[in-house]
C-alpha cells in the first residue's frame, strides 16, 4: 500500500468519526456534509504535499 493510500484512508477514517460526532451532538445535516467536503479536500491537499518526489538538486 503507497504512502498516499495510507494517507487516504487514515483521512476517511477521521472524517467518518468527525461526522459521527457531530451527528451525536445534533449538527444539522449540511453542516456535516460541508465539514466532510471540506476536510476530504484538505486531507487530499496534504496527501498530496506529504506523499511528493522531490527532485534531485542539479
Amino acid at each position: 500500500m503507497s504512502s498516499f493510500s495510507l494517507y487516504l484512508v487514515g483521512i476517511i477514517v477521521l472524517i467518518a468519526g468527525l461526522a459521527y460526532i457531530a451527528w451525536l451532538v445534533h449538527v444539522p445535516l449540511q453542516w456535516i456534509g460541508a465539514g466532510v467536503i471540506v476536510v476530504f479536500g484538505l486531507g487530499i491537499l496534504g496527501a498530496v504535499k506529504h506523499t511528493q518526489r522531490r527532485d534531485p538538486p542539479k
